[in-house]
């Protein structure tokens, strides 16, 4: 996995606080698929199908759903997107047509009733196109508090190769956008959520689909008298 060179100091900082106090019982967990679960690469170059100009969480991988909830209350100290290869084409007709260079970022959003979700917290945009083909962890300056139940998800102001596709049926993603879900016109317009306290409804849902991102918490230390 490629580690952007980035000064990270916050993230230095918890990862430090952590290997210093062990028994505080502080854990780091990646949120999102792993293993078996994490099946399906990026659709691109072959029917090169991107996620564009929304925000998106994955709801169920493998027919379980949450694995994007966040488990435990804690800091995200960096997130993952594994991408695609588009040829160069593909990376021109997405360009021309979604608002630029790939980009995205980490949002983290709390969820409601009727397909509701709100925006509390996110993380600075990136560029992608330097790491087309490969898998990227982004370290994050300034870390993300989150607690439990929060859904972590993907933002993508333009367009990104990062949707693995073919999958079973019980796998499904949802997207902040709210009628005519494949229309083309609908993945042209700008429906990322990227203003916080932004409410939105996230009613296009699409099976067989994954959006392969992951983020990594440090969960909150716990004291021992908590842990009894």
């Amino acid at each position: 996995m490629l580690r952007p060179n980035f000064t990270i100091p916050a993230l230095t900082a918890v990862l430090g606080a952590l290997a210093l106090a062990p028994a505080a019982n502080a854990e780091i967990k990646e949120v999102g698929p792993t293993g078996a679960a994490a099946t399906g690469t990026p659709s691109c170059p072959t029917n090169c199908i991107a996620v564009t100009r929304t925000t998106g969480y994955q709801q169920s991988v493998g027919g379980t759903n949450g694995v994007f909830r966040v488990p435990a209350d804690g800091r995200i100290v960096a997130w993952s997107v594994q991408l695609g290869l588009p040829g160069k084409k593909q990376v021109k007709f997405f360009n021309d047509n979604y608002g630029g260079e790939a980009q995205a970022g980490l949002a983290v959003l709390t969820t409601g009733t009727k397909a509701r979700a709100r925006l509390v917290a996110q993380s600075p945009v990136m560029k992608l196109t330097p790491f087309f083909g490969k898998t990227v962890q982004f370290p994050l300056e300034t870390t993300l508090a989150v607690k439990k139940d929060e859904v972590i998800a993907l933002t993508v102001p333009t367009w990104a190769p990062a949707l693995a596709v073919g999958l079973p049926a019980d796998t499904a993603w949802r997207a902040s956008r709210d009628s005519a879900c494949k229309a083309q016109a609908t993945t042209q317009t700008q429906t990322a959520q990227t203003t916080i306290g932004d409410l939105k409804q996230y009613l296009c849902k699409y099976t067989t689909a994954r959006l392969t991102y992951s983020a990594t918490l440090v969960t909150n230390p716990t004291t021992p008298a908590e842990d009894q």
